[in-house]
């Protein structure tokens, strides 16, 4: 993803970890379907956009990239996850499309 300057005091609507993350946190309320939002990855402070494909709860989490079922959803550059369900950019990631690998 080519990183992008924010607009002046512009608030980042989803926080990523690491630059190897697949998957970022939504960290405002309301967010909604097509969305231009600004991510920033926490590592190093970079900045990129992605669209918000739906409406996505505050501490939940979107795909920054098209995912594949089998695929591992990565947050904080760790294993959260195996994808049961096609989630394409920008969608929401959360039970319903990635589970556990622990059961």
């Amino acid at each position: 993803m080519p990183e992008t300057k924010p607009i002046p005091n512009e608030i980042p609507q989803l926080l990523v970890h690491e630059a190897a993350d697949n998957v970022g946190v939504v960290v405002v309320e309301g967010l909604t379907a097509g969305t231009d939002m600004l991510c920033c990855i926490t590592h190093d402070n970079s900045t990129f956009r992605l669209t918000a494909k739906d409406d996505v709860p505050i501490g939940h989490k979107i795909a920054l990239s098209d995912l594949k079922a089998g695929d591992t959803a990565i947050k904080y550059g760790e294993d959260i996850g195996k994808i049961i369900a096609d989630i394409g950019q920008g969608e929401h990631v959360h039970t319903h499309n990635c589970k556990t690998k622990r059961w």
